[in-house]
């Protein structure tokens, strides 16, 4: 193992000290600048597809079967439950009613209580991805 002179060691040391001294990092501060439409279009497609945002949340579902027997099915939901959400989800070979958008299961189990008077097979889901 060779040897290294002292000098060398300290010369090497305070250029390390020098160059680390005057780096500097970035700038924490970031800006966006979001044109206003692009929040407009994202909103409509969200209305368009709603599973996109609410794949995370909790569902009831409250029917399945044929698509005609489905319409109907989400039709009384609606008019029955009208401040909840409600969708047709096609899952060969059936047509699935599910309601409701619940961000926890406390909240979805509480209304499934409400839900189960008037349909008494409905049952939790949370819809995968």
């Amino acid at each position: 193992m060779k040897n290294i002179p002292i000098k060398t060691t300290l010369f090497v040391s305070f250029l390390f000290c020098v160059s680390h001294t005057t780096l500097q990092a970035q700038d924490q501060n970031t800006s966006i600048r979001q044109d206003a439409k692009f929040t407009q279009l994202l909103n409509e497609k969200r209305k368009i597809n709603p599973t996109i945002a609410a794949n995370e949340r909790y569902k009831i579902q409250v029917f399945s079967g044929d698509s005609e027997k489905a319409k109907k099915a989400l039709y009384e939901c609606k008019q029955q439950f009208s401040e909840l959400d409600g969708t047709i989800v096609f899952n060969t070979p059936n047509y699935k009613v599910w309601i409701g958008n619940f961000r926890t299961r406390i909240e979805t189990e509480r209304n499934m209580l409400e839900i189960k008077k008037k349909y008494p097979n409905a049952f939790l889901i949370k819809p995968q991805k």
